[in-house]
């Protein structure tokens, strides 16, 4: 880029440059923001997935003693910053990333709507999901516990995949519009 396409923030090629990227979405912080959150809301649409595609089919596999008292270890140990870190992070970086493209464009409106997928994330899984989790290990007897906690929340769990696949398939789009205008 020339000094004179630098200071009008116009390159010859016919796209914009935003200068520093602050604010902008089109490099700088708000791009490192824009990929960190791309990546942590893959990485929970992943374990969603995981979920789906193979630890509730190998335990309904398994009899209500097993499938009962693996759920609970499952919901204990994934309490953990492994997790919680992309968890989180995505909500958080997603919020940030929305702030940091205000004049962004469509990469704006991407990074919007998947912010707006990932709150329902929370929403189902802070309303589904723990509390099934809750309920399953309150209840003493492995089949009444087996039979309210597994199709619900094997549902639930597959509504927040599909979300947040939504929202990072919003994530992938705002990375590849931004800068576009």
């Amino acid at each position: 880029m020339t000094k004179t396409e630098h200071q009008t923030g116009h390159r010859t090629d016919g796209r914009t440059h935003g200068g520093t990227g602050r604010g902008t979405g089109t490099g700088g912080a708000a791009g490192a923001v824009l990929g960190a959150a791309t990546v942590a809301t893959g990485l929970t649409a992943g374990v969603w997935f995981a979920y789906a595609c193979s630890v509730m089919p190998a335990l309904a596999r398994s009899d209500d003693r097993v499938y009962v008292e693996v759920m609970r270890n499952i919901n204990d140990v994934i309490q953990n910053p492994v997790f919680f870190t992309p968890f989180f992070g995505a909500l958080l970086l997603t919020a940030l990333a929305v702030r940091q493209l205000r004049s962004g464009g469509r990469a704006r409106g991407w990074t919007v709507a998947a912010l707006v997928l990932y709150v329902a994330v929370f929403a189902v899984t802070s309303a589904a999901n723990v509390p099934l989790n809750d309920a399953l290990a309150a209840t003493a007897d492995p089949a009444r516990a087996r039979a309210a906690f597994e199709g619900p929340w094997v549902l639930w769990n597959d509504v927040r995949g599909v979300l947040t696949l939504a929202g990072f398939g919003c994530l992938l789009r705002a990375w590849a519009v931004r800068g576009r205008g």
